[in-house]
């Protein structure tokens, strides 16, 4: 599907991840606040994403919808190069010579979950770092926070508290969440390409490029919205096990969830589920966009 094309690939990622932060950082915010309170036992403390995003804008403005960025740009950037780089190239390798047919599933699902496995393990201090810094704030709505001034001091502080390892809270479900999640988002983004291509394949050559663009955005957007749906949970299990302070806390997402699901039952499990998915879209149709565009302009061949 793809010609050699070496570090290109990691570069073309890069970029994905570039796009993903810009479009779709506001999002996770409002996803991140919504999890860790709303999911607590001292109730539900926002109505839904609205009043979350409207309560941060009155009390910190779009800085506050920004907040964690810093570290989110650093892992995402890194994430995402890998990602799709490691993607690419296992998946070359797996289907043999470029192929331009209908995908393999036997060549997709294992270069996506190989991929988001690796990549676990540079998103997991980097999202430690930005949950912990999303979840403080002005907002009257929750105790206020003043416990890190801004990224490397959140970073330095866990390693005092909670030594080396500390960063590494919440991995398993980080690595969980992002090797089921990259299979189901690179399988659909797969298929939808494929199928939407088939049906526009008597266009003429003059709306190609707009073509590329649009089938991009759509397949994009589709597979980040399955991505979601498909991990939510672990994402919320792993935001408690990040933000809560105490060292003894488990670290187990299945423990966690099962606890949450007592509490607050399926709801709960999918909670953020709103910003998650309005988020899903654009984010990963921008990522998408980015990461073929970028691929397109170093070289990178793709066959319909």
């Amino acid at each position: 599907m793809e010609a050699s094309s070496g570090y290109k690939d990691y570069v073309a990622g890069l970029m994905a991840g570039v796009a993903t932060v810009i479009t779709g950082h506001p999002f996770d915010t409002v996803k991140v606040k919504l999890q860790k309170y709303n999911t607590e036992a001292g109730g539900v403390k926002y109505k839904n994403g609205l009043h979350c995003a409207t309560r941060i804008l009155q009390t910190e403005g779009v800085k506050g919808l920004y907040r964690g960025a810093t570290s989110s740009f650093i892992g995402m950037a890194f994430e995402s190069s890998l990602s799709f780089g490691i993607y690419s190239q296992t998946k070359r390798f797996l289907q043999g010579e470029i192929d331009g047919g209908k995908p393999q599933p036997h060549a997709i699902v294992p270069s996506a979950a190989f991929g988001g496995a690796i990549i676990s393990f540079i998103l997991c201090p980097s999202e430690l770092v930005k949950c912990r810094m999303q979840v403080q704030g002005t907002d009257f709505m929750v105790a206020k926070s003043t416990r890190f001034s801004g990224p490397r001091e959140c970073a330095l502080k866990t390693v005092q508290q909670e030594g080396l390892t500390g960063m590494f809270r919440g991995g398993l479900a980080t690595l969980l969440r992002e090797s089921v999640g990259n299979a189901v988002f690179f399988s659909t983004y797969e298929y939808a390409r494929y199928f939407m291509h088939l049906q526009l394949k008597g266009a003429s050559s003059e709306s190609t490029q707009l073509i590329d663009v649009g089938v991009g955005l759509m397949s994009g957007g589709l597979g980040g919205i399955a991505f979601w749906s498909a991990v939510l949970p672990l994402d919320v299990a792993k935001t408690i096990i990040q933000t809560t302070p105490e060292k003894n806390h488990s670290r187990n997402p299945f423990s966690v969830l099962n606890l949450i699901y007592r509490r607050s039952g399926l709801r709960g499990c999918y909670t953020g589920l709103g910003p998650t998915l309005v988020r899903a879209f654009p984010a990963n149709a921008a990522a998408i966009v980015a990461w073929e565009l970028s691929a397109k302009l170093l070289g990178i061949r793709r066959d319909q």
